[in-house]
């Protein structure tokens, strides 16, 4: 499956983006879904994750109450709303897709990437 993550933008804090993550291919809905990010000189940390039906997510704690993640499997895409965004969540999001049993947090057991979407959010 190839992904190709938008929505990335500069956004001041407090203020909400959604990323949309369109997937090609018509075994979409056999992957469970991951969002990551990257900031600067920072490692690729786990953001949140969907299960291939769309009715279970998990998130880290840094984004928890303020992302969330969805999918929309007509479409072949997964979404991220992102709410009351803070400094500290700018970065690069990658989304990813896993044939693995869900959830998985790491990013060595996502399978296939998107290109990445840049975030920045202003103080």
């Amino acid at each position: 499956v190839q992904l190709q993550a938008s929505g990335g933008g500069l956004v001041q804090a407090g203020g909400s983006l959604r990323l949309s993550c369109a997937a090609s291919g018509r075994s979409f809905r056999t992957y469970n879904m991951g969002w990551f990010r990257q900031a600067p000189g920072k490692e690729r940390e786990f953001v949140a994750t969907i299960n291939w039906s769309g009715d279970s997510t998990y998130y880290a704690d840094s984004v928890k109450g303020r992302f969330a993640i969805s999918r929309d499997n007509a479409k072949n895409t997964v979404y991220l709303q992102m709410n009351s965004l803070k400094p500290e969540d700018t970065a690069v999001y990658y989304c990813s897709a896993s044939i693995r049993t869900y959830p998985r947090r790491l990013s060595y057991e996502y399978d296939y990437w998107g290109q990445g979407t840049l975030v920045t959010v202003s103080s």
